[in-house]
């Protein structure tokens, strides 16, 4: 099998970019002369990121519906039209063998013209509650991967395949890297760490809760590696400037996400699906606050499948200035509940997530 070429759609946060990101690396090792182009939404993520990983891109003036603001939605629909004609051109230059959507804003124009043209179409949902787009999507697509049971409440059960969500390239073996990674962020060997990340974007709620209760973190001897996102760091570096706590490591963003996972004895995070296929699969004790501003609030429906087994910390978006830091450093010197913890989201990880997904694309070409 040679000269195979697909095409894989979306994008827009990095829950979406990198498990594409994985399954093209995926399909590059099983097929090394495979041909791949990304789809994603001009001016999102994804136009820096894919590239950046070596893969070609094309952008799509596609944009979001605002259930909210629903002035905001004027230039939807000729958005969305400007995205189907350009869809429809990319997929009959391109001529892929099959058309991998992984949600976003990109996904849905590239994969409805992909299923009109009878190419062979694989969605890959990676949360536990299905967007509308990855709803309507899913009637007509050849096959569906999912990361969570259940999932026949949204899709045709006799498409879906559970394979789970692939994780980012570099992440195994951290157990081995705790040394270095002591080194490369400056802690102090001995004290317990506890890694803040609220996506790539960030979190404002996370980071309010860390502000709300400095006083306490300063005095509590637990180090904490805090990821703030490009959209909040240089408030919080001059706030942190004006009020030094030498026990807190303010970043920006973090590149060596494996060092930090290494580091980590806790971690507080929102409840992407993509974060928590890492956690899950790297057995992370974790405190997941489901964010309030995505679609059909699936966040908390994520965070929920883990907390309900004991797998995880579940603490709402309100309640976090009154509680995260103050169970976070309960939590952190709890050895016993952090075993169990570890133990119980381990059971739910899915290593092998990326193999399992190309195998599914392989399934679709070769019939």
């Amino acid at each position: 099998m040679s000269n195979h070429r697909f095409i894989i759609s979306g994008g827009g946060t990095g829950g979406h970019i990198f498990p594409a990101l994985s399954i093209a690396e995926g399909l590059r090792q099983r097929l090394p002369d495979a041909e791949i182009l990304f789809v994603g939404a001009l001016g999102k993520m994804e136009m820096e990121r894919v590239p950046a990983a070596g893969f070609q891109i094309v952008g799509l003036p596609v944009a979001g519906f605002h259930r909210g603001e629903i002035w905001r939605n004027l230039l939807f629909l000729p958005k969305l039209i400007a995205s189907l004609w350009k869809a429809r051109s990319v997929v009959k230059n391109f001529k892929p063998d099959c058309v991998i959507g992984v949600g976003g804003y990109a996904s849905g124009p590239v994969l409805k013209v992909a299923t009109q043209m009878g190419i062979p179409t694989l969605l890959q949902e990676q949360n536990s509650y299905a967007g509308v787009t990855n709803k309507l999507l899913g009637k007509k697509a050849s096959k569906i991967c999912v990361a969570y049971p259940n999932m026949e409440r949204f899709f045709p059960k006799e498409k879906i395949v559970f394979t789970g969500n692939p994780i980012r390239k570099g992440l195994e073996g951290i157990a081995a890297k705790s040394e270095e990674a002591f080194r490369y962020f400056g802690l102090e060997s001995g004290k317990p760490v506890i890694l803040v990340i609220g996506g790539s974007l960030g979190a404002r709620t996370l980071n309010n809760g860390m502000l709300a209760r400095m006083d306490l973190i300063r005095q509590s001897g637990v180090q904490f590696l805090w990821q703030s996102g490009k959209f909040y760091y240089q408030d919080l570096k001059s706030e942190m400037e004006n009020h030094p706590a030498a026990n807190v490591h303010l970043l920006e963003f973090i590149q060596r996400m494996d060092l930090a996972f290494a580091a980590a004895d806790l971690v507080i995070s929102r409840a992407g699906a993509g974060t928590i296929s890492e956690l899950c699969v790297l057995g992370m004790p974790s405190i997941l606050v489901p964010s309030p501003n995505v679609s059909e609030d699936h966040q908390t429906a994520n965070a929920r499948a883990l907390a309900d087994r004991g797998a995880a910390v579940l603490i709402p978006d309100a309640e976090v200035v009154n509680r995260l830091v103050e169970d976070a450093l309960t939590l952190v010197k709890d050895k016993q509940r952090l075993t169990s913890l570890s133990k119980k989201i381990n059971e739910m990880g899915t290593p092998n997530a990326t193999r399992d997904i190309v195998d599914v694309v392989i399934s679709l070409i070769s019939i």
